[in-house]
């Protein structure tokens, strides 16, 4: 009798010269080869496990020679365990109590395959069985033979005689009710687990799954929603806390890395236990690399799934699909299709192509589902099947289903492990991929709003982020690459819009380098997406890396698309802001200047855009002091927003905002102070009370009111917009930087001296580092604390 191995497949029996050769009939099983010696009288001797050996003689024709017998059913032949179990600090002692619970029991331990149930049994099980209070009985219940092998084997150690097994081989007998029969009458109380029971029926159906007041009943699955449960006690199993993940890989491979380390490898990985296990062992057991993991976590990366599956024990690579991140899936997988679910492949094959965050279930309805080609996939996913599908990947624990808040809504979602994501992904199949990625940015098109014309009506979209990043990074061609990117440029917008400035520049800068790869440095979605990059880095100071992508934009847009494209003159409109903050007024001007001649001659003087134009070049004929100029233009273009647009729209609150600055530059305070209120009023019904572009107005009639010597409303203003500015911007954006010292400046105006030295100490070093020594802020800090 040779050791136990493990086959995938089926492999079927055959004879020869006297001697049988038995596998198991399907899937991830442990399989052992008998070599049986018929002696003359026809009879054959089947071995019961070695503890408790019983010694069966029936005839040779009773089986014929199909049967798999475990090696063991006292030791549990589960392959590699976790030298530590992590966490679980809830769920052990409760399976414990319950496994030495004197009135028996049916307990179901259930999750997403690879989440360790099967280490959770072990545990349970040794612990249970130490001492030799209570024995262990162990069967591998993935298959029907083997389930049936195994729980003849556990009559066999409770005692079943020779001639009562045969007798149930043979269909004489009730095979299930000999095994409890022994079971109930067992001297010996006990546990009894079945491993991977991920096929409730076989348990149901036989008879196989009962209570009895001489032991308790482990099972673990991956079913969790089975009629075949009702009575039992339900466990659900998840992934590590990722502290808990760490402690996984630094015990596996403790040399790799530092926990820091550790804990951003087991991040990558969602602390799912099986992957964790992998990476660990293959960090442990290197020859001619030597990765540490910080090495490994970048090469995630590249191909996270054949990775991971490296880490596989010698031997077992082809073996054990239970072991193995490219594989395991594939068992439940196959278990929907034999049960008539073939769609369930396709839809978590949509559902790879967007990231492991909650997904919400609007985004897959059927009449969304189909107007797509999803049908067109093999299997076809129509959209009366997603239902069906959905309930079949829940079923399998492959998907949960969560709860999203956004903006004080309850959204359903559906919920993916990303280990899981990622294999399914890679092993879809080529010529799909396209299709895949197109329905699942059509989808996510169809979901995502358009952006609105005040940022108060902005629907949020941060909840949507993750999935358009997630398909950028699925993008196999240029047929799918161009309406991914555009999907991804339009929500950076509406980031943008809402005041999300971090979020907008890196969905943008992720849509830039998918064009770049797949559309090419001139296409039209290629610069919308650097424009949208260019503008959400002024909003965040970084000025000259703005001015230069801006640059490149219109050069290119000039170059593509010509001097007078509605395109390339936002791309000359947009760049005068950097232009200024990098003192280059002069540039600033002319290219406003530009601009609105351009769209005047082209969409005509009351255009919107046309007006746009004019509304900005106000602030800088203040700041040039052009003030003859200033004085015609700014009444002028402010009524003519206010007569072809409206009063409370963007283009007239800018004009009137930007107007507001110039009287409070000229000196005309009373007549500033009446501007700026109007324009922070609009500001806020515009943009909301905290956007960056409100709490810009704020400040101007901060500095109005300190002018006209109201300190005290012209403080609250400050404080408001230090508080603000630091929660939208970051601490040291050169606009914080600014105004904190121009609030500092009010305080010890008003006297309240401590206050504004505190301030100022906290201001000085980050003026000195973003700003510079001799910058006329950073001077001004200096001199509040001098």
């Amino acid at each position: 009798m040779s050791g136990a191995e493990q086959y995938p497949e089926p492999v079927v029996q055959g004879r020869a010269s006297g001697h049988g050769r038995v596998y198991q009939a399907r899937g991830d099983q442990y399989v052992t080869e008998h070599h049986h010696h018929y002696p003359a009288d026809g009879t054959v001797s089947l071995f019961a496990p070695p503890l408790g050996r019983n010694v069966v003689q029936v005839p040779q024709g009773a089986f014929g020679a199909v049967l798999a017998v475990p090696d063991s059913v006292r030791n549990p032949l589960v392959g590699r365990t976790p030298k530590v179990l992590r966490d679980r600090r809830e769920l052990l002692p409760r399976l414990l109590t319950a496994a030495r619970d004197e009135t028996g029991g049916v307990h179901v331990l259930h999750g997403l395959g690879g989440c360790g149930k099967t280490a959770v049994a072990h545990a349970v099980f040794n612990e249970v069985t130490r001492g030799g209070g209570r024995i262990g009985l162990w069967v591998n219940a993935s298959e029907r033979s083997t389930l049936r092998a195994g729980m003849l084997a556990v009559a066999a150690d409770r005692g079943a005689e020779a001639g009562e097994l045969a007798a149930a081989h043979e269909g004489r007998r009730a095979s299930a009710d000999l095994v409890w029969n022994y079971l109930h009458s067992s001297p010996d109380p006990w546990l009894l687990v079945l491993d991977n029971a991920d096929d409730p029926t076989a348990l149901g159906e036989g008879g196989w799954l009962r209570q009895s007041p001489r032991g308790t009943v482990l099972v673990t699955t991956r079913q969790a929603g089975s009629l075949v449960w009702q009575g039992a006690r339900l466990h659900p199993l998840g992934v590590l806390p990722v502290e808990d993940a760490a402690l996984v890989l630094h015990d596996l491979a403790p040399e790799a890395g530092s926990a820091e380390d550790a804990e951003t490898v087991a991040r990558r990985l969602d602390c799912l236990p099986l992957a964790l296990t992998l990476a660990g062992s293959f960090l442990s057991r290197q020859l001619l690399e030597s990765w540490s993991m910080s090495d490994y976590r970048r090469y995630l990366d590249d191909n996270p799934t054949e990775l991971l599956d490296r880490g596989a024990s010698p031997g077992n690579s082809e073996r054990n699909a239970r072991q193995l991140v490219g594989q395991t899936w594939e068992i439940s997988l196959t278990a929907l299709a034999d049960d008539g679910v073939p769609e369930c492949a396709s839809l978590l094959r949509l559902l790879s192509c967007w990231s492991s965050d909650p997904v919400p279930l609007s985004l897959i309805r059927p009449d969304a589902v189909n107007a797509t080609g999803l049908s067109s996939l093999h299997p076809p996913l129509a959209g009366a099947r997603v239902e069906a599908a959905l309930r079949g990947l829940l079923d399998h624990s492959l998907v949960s289903l969560v709860t999203l808040d956004v903006d004080g809504q309850v959204v359903r979602c559906v919920k993916t492990h990303g280990v899981v994501l990622d294999s399914v992904a890679a092993a879809a199949p080529d010529d799909q991929r396209a299709l895949l990625v197109t329905a699942a940015a059509e989808l996510l098109h169809a979901a995502a709003p358009e952006r609105a014309s005040r940022t108060q009506d902005a629907r949020p979209v941060n909840h949507l982020v993750p999935h358009a990043a997630g398909l950028l990074g699925r993008v196999v061609d240029a047929g799918s690459a161009g309406p991914v990117v555009e999907l991804s440029t339009r929500l950076a917008a509406c980031l943008f819009d809402v005041g999300d400035f971090e979020a907008a520049l890196f969905l943008a800068q992720a849509a830039v380098e998918a064009a770049g790869r797949w559309l090419g440095a001139d296409d039209p979605a290629t610069l919308r997406a650097q424009h949208r990059a260019a503008t959400a880095l002024f909003r965040l100071g970084r000025f000259e890396a703005s001015e230069a992508l801006h640059r490149s934009v219109l050069d290119t847009r000039v170059r593509v698309l010509g001097p007078e494209h509605a395109e390339t003159l936002e791309s000359r409109q947009d760049i005068h802001e950097p232009l200024s903050q990098l003192q280059r007024t002069e540039e600033c001007i002319a290219v406003l200047r530009a601009t609105a001649e351009i769209r005047a001659g082209v969409l005509g003087e009351h255009h919107r855009d046309t007006l746009h134009a004019r509304a900005l070049l106000i602030e800088y004929l203040a700041v040039t002091d052009a003030v003859d100029e200033f004085d015609r233009v700014g009444p002028e273009v402010i009524a003519a927003c206010e007569e072809h647009l409206g009063e409370d729209v963007f283009t007239t609150v800018t004009a009137r905002h930007n107007y507001a600055y110039g009287l409070h530059r000229f000196g005309r305070a009373a007549q500033a102070e009446r501007e700026a209120r109007r324009a922070l009023a609009g500001r806020e019904f515009v943009h909301g009370p905290d956007h960056a572009l409100a709490l810009s107005a704020a400040v101007l009639l901060s500095w109005i009111l300190g002018d006209l010597g109201q300190i005290e409303e012209s403080v609250s203003l400050g404080r408001r917009v230090v508080l603000g500015q630091e929660r939208a911007l970051g601490r040291e954006h050169p606009y914080l930087l600014t105004n904190r010292t121009g609030l500092a400046e009010s305080l010890a105006a008003a006297g309240e001296t401590t206050e504004a030295q505190a301030l100022a100490r906290e201001n000085l070093p980050l003026c000195e580092r973003v700003l510079g020594p001799t910058d006329p802020v950073t001077v001004r800090t200096r001199a509040l604390l001098a």
